[in-house]
């Protein structure tokens, strides 16, 4: 196709469009000369994707940048690999600190193995932070239960991957933690809503 009809279906304007090529965020099309190229499928995937990571997800270029460069070119290890997909989603933190002492408790407490650099230790220690700014509860006992639902939640998104290859498991993996994490918030959002429809507001 070409670039007019990439950008009709994909809803993207042209100059968007060739924005991205320049930016080496889509692929070049085939030269058909040294003023046309014809785009296929592949194209209109990833515009797709750039667009879901993008306005869905709400990421800035540069991240969205980030995650298609991981995509392209995985490391060798999937762990390294999600952690800096991890690390390109937001909250962003940034700090020099190394020590996150609140993060470090609670994930001791929990018995969970981590990598003390893996970027999701720093944004608990913050949000842990702004909990007790705020004077809610972030007591063990809390902070077990939500670790409890998300290892759930982790298994159930994790179990596919065993019966792919590494090209195929590493692009699950980063797609799947930028673009899972909205839906969870949305129903925990419902839920929040089912349950004082159901048992009514407090105080009502």
């Amino acid at each position: 196709m070409k670039i007019s009809e990439l950008s009709e279906r994909s809803g993207v304007p042209v100059a968007t469009v060739k924005f991205y090529i320049r930016e080496g965020m889509l692929p070049r099309g085939e030269a058909l000369s040294t003023t046309r190229a014809e785009y296929g499928e592949e194209h209109l995937s990833r515009l797709t994707l750039i667009g879901a990571l993008a306005d869905v997800r709400g990421l800035p270029l540069s991240r969205v940048r980030d995650i298609l460069a991981l995509i392209d070119a995985p490391d060798d290890d999937p762990i390294a690999t999600l952690g800096r997909a991890v690390g390109a989603l937001p909250p962003y933190v940034e700090s020099d600190r190394d020590d996150y002492p609140r993060a470090r408790e609670a994930i001791g407490e929990l018995g969970l193995t981590y990598d003390p650099d893996f970027t999701a230790v720093p944004q608990l220690d913050e949000a842990l932070r702004a909990l007790e700014a705020a004077g809610l509860d972030a007591s063990p006992a809390v902070l077990r239960r939500y670790s409890d639902a998300m290892r759930q939640v982790a298994a159930e998104e994790l179990a596919p991957m065993a019966g792919m290859s590494r090209a195929e498991a590493v692009p699950y993996a980063v797609l799947g933690t930028a673009l899972y994490e909205p839906v969870m918030l949305a129903l925990r959002r419902l839920a929040h809503h089912h349950l004082l429809v159901e048992d009514g507001a407090p105080g009502g």
